[in-house]
């Protein structure tokens, strides 16, 4: 039997590769596309739909990456315009919180819809939610003064390999992104213990004891509610397929198999794409309690709304 640090590091590297299939390709193109001045034409595209939620371009750059190829995508895209910016601690948490709401747009609402919702419906509305919520989090965060520190970004570009203020070559970027990767795979390796120690310990079981009577409050199926949980907790793919077995079994109705499909699009992969993120520089209340509070408000209205009238003509069916 192999002893545990050797089997987390092969479980790691694994998980690794798989990201960096994704990571690696899109700091390529970040690069090229900072060679050849295309991130500042894109950036000028985006500023104003950006600075009507309180961001820089860059930021828009960095999400439109993240609903296309998930988080890591975007933590890559991240790293690579982090050397030009300056960012609060109010518009990382609200960045952050947008990259949580909608990424992997195409390979989750893909999951979704095999699952019994709309892929179109469900993808709408993570991307409203994310905007909406963004534009509420730096309006708040810029009427009270809260979260207004600086975040330094010095740590994820790997700024110690930089030569006297030159700009950036290859040999400094493959230097860079090393860096970058290393860190990467570090923080997976450090996720993956920490979800084996919650598991050991029995706190997955207790978070999902306390998550059940929430899920039942916005109106969920008492039924459908435990395999919520497991999306909801470690991620929508999770979840999704536990679904699709279970809807086989129980032959759920539509209308439930939308509002628990719309509460794991909204909130799924609260612990390692929380850790993540909150890695960055973003606020826990902002993109944990807050994203929480929300998805429950959201997921309660749908419920209301799809309760008034004949579900068949609310066009949220998985055949839309």
């Amino acid at each position: 039997m192999q002893s545990y640090p050797l089997a987390l590091l092969r479980r790691s590297w694994r998980m690794f590769m798989a990201v960096a299939k994704v990571m690696v390709p899109v700091m390529l193109a970040v690069q090229i596309a900072q060679q050849y001045g295309l991130v500042h034409h894109i950036g000028a595209l985006i500023a104003p739909a950006m600075s009507l939620l309180g961001l820089p371009a860059e930021a828009g750059i960095i999400w439109v990456t993240t609903v296309f190829t998930g988080i890591y995508g975007g933590l890559a895209t991240f790293a690579g315009l982090a050397g030009g910016l300056d960012m609060t601690a109010a518009q990382v948490s609200a960045l952050c919180a947008m990259m949580l709401f909608a990424h992997s747009i195409p390979v989750e609402q893909a999951i979704v819809r095999r699952a019994g919702a709309s892929f179109w419906a469900t993808a709408l509305l993570r991307l409203a939610s994310a905007v909406l919520y963004a534009a509420l989090v730096t309006w708040l965060c810029r009427l009270t003064g809260h979260l207004s520190e600086s975040v330094s970004f010095a740590w994820l570009t790997g700024s110690s390999f930089t030569h006297d203020g030159q700009g950036q070559g290859a040999v400094q970027w493959l230097q860079s992104t090393a860096w970058s990767m290393g860190l990467t795979f570090l923080i997976i390796m450090v996720l993956a213990a920490a979800l084996d120690l919650l598991q050991y310990l029995g706190i997955t079981r207790r978070i999902t004891a306390l998550l059940m009577p929430i899920l039942r409050v916005s109106g969920l199926d008492a039924k459908v509610a435990p395999v919520t949980t497991v999306g909801v907790l470690l991620g929508l793919t999770y979840g999704g397929a536990l679904i699709i077995e279970e809807s086989e079994k129980q032959n759920f109705p539509a209308r439930t198999r939308f509002l628990a499909l719309s509460w794991l699009s909204l909130s799924h992969s609260l612990i390692e794409d929380t850790l993540l993120l909150l890695a960055l520089g973003a606020n826990i209340w902002v993109i944990l309690v807050g994203r929480l509070a929300v998805t429950l408000l959201i997921v309660a209205l749908l419920a209301w709304l799809t309760n008034r009238g004949n579900w068949r003509t609310a066009g949220l069916a998985a055949q839309s």
